[in-house]
C-alpha cells in the first residue's frame, strides 16, 4: 500500500512576490497608497496566489519606509490600474508619520550606538598598543 506523494514544489517566496508585483502594477512601483482590499483585487486578478504569502508580501510593502513617507502626506488610495479607491484618513496619515518618525530615531540611536562602539573599539587599542610599547620585550 503506497499513498501518492504530491510535491506541491518551492515554498512561495513572499519578497519574490512583491518583486512581480511591483513589475506589474505602477501603484506598487511608485509606492502609491493602496485601496482597502487590495488584497482581494490581487487575488481575482492572479490566479493561484497563496494567500499567506500575499499577506507577508503585502505587509512588507506597506512597512517599507517608502511607503510610509507616501502615506503620511496622501490624500487618495489607488486601486490596481492606479485610479483614486477612497481617501487616505487623517488617522491613517498620522499613523504612517508616527512610523516614520519612530523609524528614524531608532536609526539615528542605532548610528550613535554604533560611533560609540568604534570609539571604545579605537580607545582599547591605543591602551594596548601603549601598554606593549611599555612592557613589550626590547630586542
Amino acid at each position: 500500500m503506497t499513498t501518492p506523494t504530491t510535491n506541491p514544489g518551492p515554498e512561495p517566496n513572499p519578497r519574490q512576490l512583491l518583486k512581480e508585483l511591483q513589475e506589474r502594477f505602477a501603484v506598487f512601483r511608485d509606492c502609491q497608497p493602496l485601496a482597502i482590499g487590495i488584497d482581494k483585487q490581487l487575488q481575482a486578478r492572479v490566479p493561484g496566489l497563496d494567500r499567506k504569502t500575499l499577506r507577508v508580501a503585502l505587509a512588507m510593502h506597506t512597512h517599507a519606509l517608502r511607503y510610509l513617507k507616501t502615506m503620511s502626506g496622501a490624500t487618495d488610495r489607488f486601486d490596481l490600474d492606479g485610479q483614486p479607491s477612497g481617501e487616505v484618513t487623517e488617522a491613517h496619515r498620522s499613523h504612517a508619520a508616527e512610523m516614520v518618525k519612530e523609524r528614524r530615531r531608532k536609526q539615528a540611536d542605532e548610528r550613535k550606538l554604533q560611533r560609540e562602539e568604534e570609539e571604545q573599539a579605537r580607545r582599547t587599542s591605543e591602551k594596548l598598543g601603549r601598554l606593549v610599547d611599555k612592557f613589550g620585550r626590547k630586542p
